[in-house]
């Protein structure tokens, strides 16, 4: 095996370097600069959704956490909660937990990145179908919060 050239040695801590970097804080700023493009797309594809009364739309997005609502335990176990859209459009979040891990330590101001189905409601709409589904009738759904998926 070859020994390192001394005159190599400071390229290879400084392309060592630049790659911890990427793979610390650069991956996250370029994922979040995508969801920033699929939000604004989503939002005017989410407001015609609402003027025009439509539901069962398949959606990606991206919201702010407004409000973080207790658990619905009716039935299958929901965690929920508002976020409103850079549009000002406001979304209840109804995610499964029967089927999907919380997300947990959700607080006000936390952005979340979705991907789930738009039913229509009057207060803005509901975004459900955020998890997998395992009798595979539908399409699988997720929600993204720091970084992390859950569905």
């Amino acid at each position: 095996m070859r020994s390192i050239n001394k005159k190599s040695l400071p390229l290879i801590i400084v392309l060592s370097l630049a790659t911890w970097l990427w793979n610390e804080y650069g991956a996250e700023r370029l994922a979040a600069g995508s969801i920033s493009s699929t939000a604004k797309s989503s939002d005017s594809r989410l407001e015609t959704a609402f003027k025009n009364r439509e539901s069962n739309l398949q959606i990606a997005g991206a919201g702010t956490v407004i409000h973080v609502l207790r658990d619905d335990t009716n039935g299958s176990r929901h965690q929920r909660f508002l976020m409103e859209l850079d549009s000002g459009l406001t979304l209840l979040v109804a995610h499964n937990i029967d089927l999907a891990p919380r997300i947990p330590q959700l607080e006000k101001g936390d952005t979340v990145a979705f991907f789930g189905e738009y039913e229509w409601t009057e207060k803005g709409g509901v975004i459900h179908w955020t998890h997998h589904d395992p009798g595979g009738r539908h399409e699988d759904g997720w929600l993204e919060h720091h970084g992390k998926r859950y569905q």
